[in-house]
């Protein structure tokens, strides 16, 4: 069975803003039922990527397909097959739940019965209230069943869940996997590590306009450390010399006032640590083991911390 085409494919894309090189020759391909992460700090060129694959942006150079068709010259095409989402500021503030769905549906030719998405979207019992009393779990909701309105095969949502709460977060994660669930293909852009590693099947890490790495949360993760840590507080008895002596550990860090030993064998390296305790005299060492995580993918990239 011959493999199907990329739902996106972009080469080489770039736009530039006088001497502002916002997409600096970026190229990815989305690929079919995939939730697909572009993951950097605000003002690294996600926002525009996405804009110019949903065609509400020209690119300055560069090849691009959506679902088959250039966003470019084919944009009434693609935006009957695609979902967009809407920042909540967007949404017309005296219009109903109810009504504001209604309308969007009549922008196309295929649509989805609106009382199906209010329902799926858990707005029930807000249905009749208007989009500016609304909270802002529930905004963000709304936004995307308008993006869900026309049953789109591929969804973009920007930043979907910046402003909410860690329970308003969590609430739109679970309809974003609903959605890989169906099989649409989800592209997302955010600066949570956390949203990118629970989301999405592969992640793009992109800043000041290029993208570093592709590739699955695990696969970067593997790809850039083939170690773990063990971490534990300070202790005077015993000195760095000693913990960099210690079996399988290849470098000793400090952060805050904890100790981090790097590690490529954990169980020796521990019981090496609990001997070396014992014989300083230092007692109980409360010892947590951490793996590398896609931040620590992004700090070792870029040489900084995400900002937001």
């Amino acid at each position: 069975m011959a493999a199907q085409p990329d739902v996106i494919s972009v080469t080489d894309l770039r736009r530039h803003y006088g001497e502002v090189k916002a997409v600096d020759g970026v190229s990815f391909e989305v690929h079919k039922g995939e939730v697909f992460g572009l993951l950097g700090p605000n003002g690294a060129g996600k926002t525009t990527t996405i804009e110019i694959l949903e065609g509400l942006n020209r690119a300055d150079s560069g090849s691009i397909s959506v679902l088959g068709f250039d966003p470019t010259h084919q944009a009434d095409q693609l935006k009957e097959r695609i979902g967009v989402q809407l920042q909540a500021a967007s949404l017309y503030p005296d219009l109903s739940v109810t009504e504001l769905v209604e309308l969007f549906a009549t922008f196309y030719a295929r649509r989805l019965p609106s009382d199906r998405l209010i329902t799926q979207l858990g707005l029930d019992e807000r249905r009749g209230a208007l989009t500016k009393e609304l909270s802002g779990g529930q905004r963000q909701r709304l936004s995307i069943a308008l993006a869900l309105v026309n049953d789109p095969e591929l969804i973009f949502l920007d930043e979907p869940t910046t402003g909410l709460d860690p329970q308003g977060r969590r609430s739109l994660w679970e309809h974003i996997e609903r959605l890989r669930g169906e099989g649409r293909t989800v592209l997302l852009t955010t600066h949570y590590m956390e949203e990118a590693e629970q989301l999405c099947d592969r992640v793009a890490i992109i800043d000041h306009g290029k993208i570093l790495e592709i590739g699955a949360v695990d696969e970067l993760i593997s790809r850039h450390f083939s170690e773990r840590t063990l971490r534990f507080r300070s202790r005077a008895e015993i000195s760095d010399s000693q913990l960099a002596g210690l079996r399988d550990v290849s470098r000793v860090n400090h952060e805050d006032d904890e100790v981090v030993l790097h590690t490529s064998n954990v169980p020796r390296t521990i019981a090496a640590l609990l001997e070396l305790a014992e014989a300083a005299g230092a007692g109980d060492l409360d010892v947590v083991v951490r793996r590398p995580t896609l931040e620590d993918v992004f700090l070792e990239l870029t040489g900084r911390a995400l900002r937001d």
